[in-house]
């Protein structure tokens, strides 16, 4: 029979192999194992082989090792890691990248039926349909407040209804009608609360920033310590290119007021001395910008300009006169237009008299 191992002992082979990993690794997650099952737990272990290894124990066993730990090697940086050992939690060490890590833990979530007596890590809502309940389970419904109606049958939830809220505890009538409708409704892993590298503790959330991110808040930071050190006149490296602009326009103000030049305002006494040459500095780009001009109008002009009049605006299309509306207009206009004709004057021009042209009534509008 193989002898077991008594608590003593228990304890010091636990104290070594913590030991032995603070030595080997430099990066930590710290993670929540709340109603992680073994099996579960043995499912992330198999998934993190090869550069990862997940430690749980008691906090108290952990802390007293990493303190014991810290005063053999002098390194008390992993003292940072004693306030996060609290709760229900575990240490995963790796050589990996953390956010490569963290991210493979979260793939092994499992879903869970909502126990009596559980706090809610999510809202509940109970989504409307049928159930397939029979209509003598229908006392669950009328005790949670929930409005059903039978068909065909069977009992049909008419609206979502929020069942149990985030924060809250789960209460017996509510387990029991989530596990008739077979709703699990919560999902549980490790969570990473924290990370450790190299002595530096920090949140999880900056395991999600980006490069693009980090120059963001980089350029924002430089921005912040420009405007401080201009407004404070205490030169910094982010300041000191708006410094010297600032010194040269002041230079630049003096010479122009004053009698003083110097090779480089000497142009811009030029300028302020003659406005004109301001034109003449920009005439190029108007021209350029005008060259194009001309073609553009002579192109618009051709496409505006009208269209010869055909037989089709004169009533004298080729297309078919299929009404009798039809026959009627084209024969109106022909006795205008002949109309026309016959009124001419000597010199070509319509006569216009009282009565229209030609001096004629206007008959042709009543055949």
């Amino acid at each position: 029979m193989v002898n077991k191992l008594s608590k003593a002992d228990k304890k010091i082979a636990y104290d070594a192999k913590l030991c032995q990993l603070l030595d080997d690794y430099s990066q930590i997650l710290i993670v929540a194992a709340d109603n992680v099952g073994s099996t579960q737990l043995q499912n992330i272990r198999q998934g993190l082989r090869g550069d990862s290894v997940v430690l749980m124990g008691k906090n108290t066993m952990m802390k007293r090792s990493v303190r014991i730990h810290s005063e053999k090697t002098g390194n008390k940086a992993f003292l940072n890691l004693i306030p996060l050992l609290q709760g229900n939690v575990g240490l995963i060490f790796t050589k990996g990248d953390l956010k490569e890590v963290s991210e493979e833990v979260a793939k092994y979530k499992v879903g869970a039926p909502a126990r009596v007596g559980l706090v809610a890590p999510i809202d509940v809502v109970v989504p409307p349909g049928n159930t397939g309940l029979d209509p003598s389970q229908t006392s669950f419904f009328q005790v949670l407040n929930i409005p059903t109606k039978i068909n065909k049958g069977t009992v049909e939830i008419i609206t979502p209804v929020e069942l149990i809220k985030k924060g809250e505890k789960v209460g017996s009538s509510e387990a029991a009608l989530l596990a008739k409708l077979g709703i699990r409704p919560f999902s549980y892993g490790l969570v990473v609360l924290s990370a450790y590298d190299n002595g530096s503790v920090f949140s999880p959330e900056v395991l999600d920033l980006t490069e693009d991110d980090l120059v963001v808040k980089f350029a924002a930071g430089v921005s912040m310590i420009a405007s401080l050190s201009l407004a404070t006149s205490y030169p910094t490296l982010a300041a000191a290119p708006h410094m010297f602009i600032n010194a040269y326009k002041n230079v630049l103000a003096v010479a122009v007021a004053t009698a003083y030049s110097y090779p480089e305002a000497e142009k811009v006494k030029e300028f302020l001395e003659d406005p004109s040459k301001f034109a003449f500095a920009a005439a190029p780009v108007t021209a350029a910008a005008s060259s194009g001009a001309p073609a553009a109008a002579k192109e618009e002009e051709k496409k505006e300009e009208p269209a010869e009049e055909s037989d089709d605006d004169m009533g004298f299309g080729s297309q078919p006169l299929n009404t009798n509306r039809d026959r009627s207009s084209n024969y109106r206009s022909c006795k205008f237009i002949q109309s026309c004709q016959n009124s001419r004057g000597s010199n070509g021009s319509p006569r216009i008299g009282r009565d229209g042209i030609g001096g004629e009534r206007n008959d042709w509008r009543l055949r």
